[in-house]
This record gives structure tokens, C-alpha cells and sequence, in this order.
């Protein structure tokens, strides 16, 4: 099962009106999608959603009560743009273990990532109770970010009403520029490019790291950027 990033309104993600990297750079080969086209709704399905997500927006400012980082807004307008990224489970549990045994040097990091890495001794570390990680919105197992400054994560429902854990974008950002200036202290420019080609499936840990940072940092900012969510696709 691939995994892609989305950033962009909640009500284009879940009515299906949107195109991932993949689907597109085949659309662009005339070749065949890897997946069924998605779908979009009707103009009364559409404005049902809308109202949906804004619903939900609202119940979650008010669970958090206390803890809620000032208002939750972001353009959730059929015109707000949207953005993609691939960087496959690999590379994001690369990206992950990396920054989990940056935290944790006393453990030798896997030459390669393990079959079973969420279960890796450096990642259950780093989401032991009580420990404070510095790469709290990557290793916690987010699946949305919000466009919103705050420091923890949290769990609850997505629109659909499944469970998920959620977390900040501008945190996100933060916490990756911080894991760069802890390893590789390169600039943009040379992340970017290792972003183009992605490594083969038995690529050293460290260089499926690189390419999921690249894809990640970039739509974390552009997520910040336009105050826009953004989320794990699988």
C-alpha cells in the first residue's frame, strides 16, 4: 500500500478532487494510473461536505477546550489550492527511525529499515510515556497536520470518524529543520534535490531518510504557507 501527503482543504481531500503525484506524473506519460481515477461529488454532495468539515473544525476547536491554539481557520473554499507529495511508507519510516535514533545515540542505528520498523527499540523510545521527544510530530505516528502553532499532539476523529492522532504543521516544520540542523545542516536548495529520485527499495536507511525529508519539509512549509491542512493518503 503506497502512501501519499495531501495539503489542501479537507473538503477537496474527502470529496476526492484531487490528484496524486503518482496519478499525475502518469496522466503526464499517458500511461495508466496506478490507482481508479478519483471521483467528485455533485454540486449538493460538495456543499454538504463543506459544511461537514466545518462542522467538524468547529467540535474539535471546542474539545479542546483550554488547549486549543486559538481559532482553527483555513481556507476551506472549492478554489483553495492543493498540494502533493509521494514519499512512499519506506521513506517515511526511514525518516522516522532517523530522527528517532538522533534522539537516542546510545542505540545502533539498522543499516537498512526494518520489515517491522514501528516496532523498532529507538522509535517505542521515543513514544515511551513520559518521554518528551524533540521530534514529537513525526514520530508520534501523526496522520494530520493542522495549520495551527502548538506544541503537543493529540488524538481524536477525522471527518470520517476514524481515530487518528494530530498534530501541528508549523511545529512539523520546526521539529525537521531542527532534525537537519542536528545531522545534514544542508540548505533548501540541496534537500530539494534529493527529492528527484527516489532510492531503491534496499537503499541505506540514511538515503530513503533524505528523499522523505525532502518531500515532507517542503509540503510541510507550503502548508504553512497557505494555512492549509495536511495528510497522510493511504
Amino acid at each position: 500500500m503506497g502512501l501519499d501527503v495531501y495539503v489542501g482543504s479537507l473538503a477537496r481531500y474527502y470529496g476526492g478532487d484531487w490528484e496524486s503525484s503518482v496519478d499525475r506524473a502518469a496522466r503526464e506519460r499517458a500511461a495508466s494510473p496506478r490507482r481508479a481515477p478519483r471521483k467528485g461529488k455533485d454540486s449538493t454532495g460538495s456543499e454538504r461536505l463543506h459544511h461537514a468539515v466545518l462542522a467538524w473544525r468547529a467540535n474539535l476547536h471546542a474539545s479542546l477546550g483550554a488547549n486549543a491554539p486559538g481559532p482553527l481557520e483555513w481556507d476551506e473554499s472549492p478554489d483553495a489550492p492543493y498540494f502533493t507529495g509521494h514519499p512512499g511508507w519506506d521513506g517515511l519510516g526511514a525518516l522516522v527511525l532517523w530522527a528517532a535514533y538522533v534522539e537516542h545515540p546510545v542505540l545502533r542505528a539498522p543499516a537498512v529499515l526494518p520489515e517491522r520498523w514501528d516496532s523498532d527499540p529507538a522509535l517505542v523510545r521515543c513514544n515511551a510515556e513520559g518521554f518528551r521527544s524533540r521530534y514529537s510530530h513525526l514520530v508520534r505516528n501523526v496522520e494530520l497536520w493542522l495549520p495551527a502553532s502548538f506544541a503537543f499532539t493529540f488524538e481524536g476523529e477525522d471527518v470520517d470518524r476514524h481515530r487518528i492522532v494530530v498534530g501541528s504543521s508549523a511545529t512539523l516544520v520546526r521539529q525537521l529543520a531542527e532534525l537537519n540542523a542536528a545531522t545534514w545542516k544542508v540548505e533548501d536548495r540541496e534537500a530539494a534535490a534529493w527529492g528527484r529520485r527516489r532510492p531503491d527499495d534496499k537503499a541505506p536507511l540514511e538515503l530513503q531518510a533524505r528523499h522523505a525529508f525532502a518531500a515532507m519539509a517542503d509540503l510541510a512549509r507550503k502548508a504553512v504557507e497557505h494555512r492549509l491542512p495536511m495528510k497522510l493518503d493511504f
